[in-house]
C-alpha cells in the first residue's frame, strides 16, 4: 500500500482505494452472512417479464434491497404482495459497482401463516371472484345414473368403500375406475387428464373425485389451480369427496356437489334400493290411473257412437222422409214462382195491348205513313205536296195512295 503523501499523516499510514474497500466489505459480508434468515415486510415488489423478483425488506427503522431469481421463486407456493410479512432465507452480497448491500433470496415463507394455507386462501379468493364457486353454474346430478366414473387411487380404501355402498344400494350401477396419483407433483396433471378423458369418452353419467384423509400437504393436488379449472370445465357433474368431513379443498368449492366422505359421495349419487322401489311403485300407480282414465274416456266415446248406430234403418228412413219433404217443398216453391211469373206476363201483355196503335185503328181510324224505308207516320198536313205518295195503314193492312193537292203552307 503506498504511503500517504500528506504531510499531516504518518508516512506509513495505509490508504485504500474505493474499489479495494468495496472488495474488502464484499468479502467480509459474503463470508460471514452466507446464509441468513430475515424477517421483514415486503415493499417495492417488481416482477418483470424475466421472471426474477425484485423487492425490498423493511422494518420500522431500516430497509434492504433483495432479489429472488426465477430458478428460486418457482418453489414459492404463495403469491407475494407488498405489505406482507415474510421470512426470507438467503445470503448477503454487495453490489460492487454501487457499493449497495443486497440479499440474494433462496427461500420465502409467509410470516405468521403457513405458505400452503396462504396459497390456498389466495387461490380461493381469486377463483371465487371469477365466479367458479357460483351456485348457478352447478350442474344437477342425474336421478338414476347408469354408470359412475371414479377418479382416485387404485390402492386406497376409497375404492373399497364406494364399491360397498354401490353393492348395498344399487348393484346394477356400473363403476368405472380411473386410477390416478392423489398426491405428489404428478398428481394434478393425472387428475386433469382423467377428467378430460371421462368427458371425451362420455361413458359415464356422473364423476366422483375422491381420496382419503391427510394433512394439508397431502391434499395439495386438490388445491391446484389446474385441477380446479378442469372441474369447472367438465360437462359431466363432479362430486368431490376429499379427505375427512372437516377437510376442505379448492376442488370442493368448484365441484357441483361436495360429499364429506367418499362413502357419502356414493350414497348421494345412487338412491337406496327401497327408495327406488317406492318410486317405481308411485310411477306404476300413476300409469295405472292414467290408463284407467283413458280407457273410461274411450268407452264413453264408443257408447256414444253405438247409440248413434243402434237403429240404422230408422235413421235411413228418417233421412228419406226428410228428403221427400225437401223435394215436395222445392216443387211447390218452384210452381208458385212459375205462377207468379205467368200472372206478371199476362198483366204486361194486357197493358201493352191497351197501348197498341192497332187497337185505335180497329175503331175506324187510319194512319198515314211516309213512303220511305222507315215508314214514319205523318202527324200533320203542313208541308205535304200534291202527287206525293204515302201509305194508308188500316187495322188489317196498308195500301198506297197519292195526294191530289198540297197541304197548308208552313208559317214562317
Amino acid at each position: 500500500m503506498p504511503p500517504c503523501p500528506s504531510s499531516t499523516l504518518p508516512p506509513d499510514t495505509p490508504i485504500l482505494s474505493v474499489s479495494r474497500l468495496v472488495d474488502l466489505l464484499k468479502e467480509v459480508i459474503e463470508d460471514n452472512l452466507a446464509q441468513v434468515w430475515l424477517r421483514g415486510e415486503l415493499c417495492n415488489l417488481s416482477r418483470p417479464a424475466s421472471g426474477h423478483w425484485y423487492f425490498a425488506l423493511k422494518d420500522d427503522t431500516s430497509l434492504i434491497r433483495a432479489v429472488m431469481f426465477r430458478s428460486a421463486n418457482r418453489t414459492v407456493s404463495f403469491l407475494p404482495a407488498n405489505g406482507q410479512q415474510v421470512l426470507c432465507c438467503g445470503r448477503a452480497s454487495l453490489y460492487r459497482e454501487r457499493g449497495d448491500v443486497q440479499l440474494l433470496i433462496d427461500r420465502m415463507e409467509p410470516d405468521g401463516i403457513g405458505s400452503l394455507q396462504l396459497a390456498f386462501e389466495q387461490l380461493k379468493a381469486r377463483l371465487q371472484q371469477e365466479g367458479l364457486f357460483a351456485t348457478e353454474r352447478k350442474k344437477p346430478l342425474p336421478p338414476y345414473p347408469g354408470s359412475i366414473g371414479l377418479i382416485t387411487s387404485a390402492s386406497g380404501a376409497v375404492l373399497h368403500d364406494i364399491r360397498t355402498v354401490l353393492r348395498r344400494r344399487a348393484a346394477g350401477v356400473r363403476l368405472i375406475l380411473r386410477p390416478v396419483l392423489v398426491q405428489g407433483e404428478q398428481a394434478p396433471e393425472q387428475i386433469c387428464q382423467a377428467l378430460a378423458d371421462f368427458n371425451r369418452l362420455a361413458q359415464t353419467d356422473v364423476l366422483i373425485l375422491a381420496r382419503g384423509g391427510g394433512s394439508l400437504e397431502d391434499l395439495q393436488a386438490f388445491n391446484d389451480e389446474r385441477v380446479a379449472r378442469a372441474i369447472a370445465a367438465s360437462r359431466l357433474p363432479v362430486i368431490s369427496a376429499i379427505g375427512h368431513e372437516t377437510d376442505y379443498s379448492i376442488a370442493d368449492f368448484v365441484a357441483d356437489l361436495r360429499a364429506p366422505t367418499p362413502s357419502a359421495a356414493a350414497e348421494l349419487v345412487v338412491r337406496n334400493r327401497c327408495e327406488l322401489e317406492q318410486h317405481l311403485d308411485q310411477l306404476d300407480g300413476r300409469l295405472r290411473r292414467g290408463l284407467r282414465g283413458r280407457l273410461q274416456q274411450t268407452r264413453q266415446q264408443l257408447d256414444a257412437l253405438q247409440r248413434r248406430l243402434r237403429h240404422p234403418r230408422q235413421t235411413l228412413q228418417w233421412q228419406r222422409d226428410r228428403l221427400h219433404w225437401l223435394r215436395a217443398g222445392l216443387q211447390q216453391a218452384l210452381q208458385q214462382q212459375l205462377d207468379r211469373r205467368h200472372q206478371q206476363l199476362a198483366l204486361a201483355c194486357q197493358r201493352l195491348d191497351g197501348l197498341s196503335p192497332l187497337r185505335i185503328l180497329a175503331r175506324g181510324y187510319t194512319l198515314v205513313e211516309q213512303d220511305d224505308v222507315q215508314a214514319r207516320p205523318l202527324s200533320r198536313a203542313t208541308g205535304l205536296l200534291a202527287g206525293q205518295r204515302v201509305w194508308l195503314r188500316f187495322h188489317d193492312g196498308r195500301i198506297p195512295a197519292r195526294l191530289e193537292q198540297d197541304g197548308p203552307a208552313q208559317h214562317p
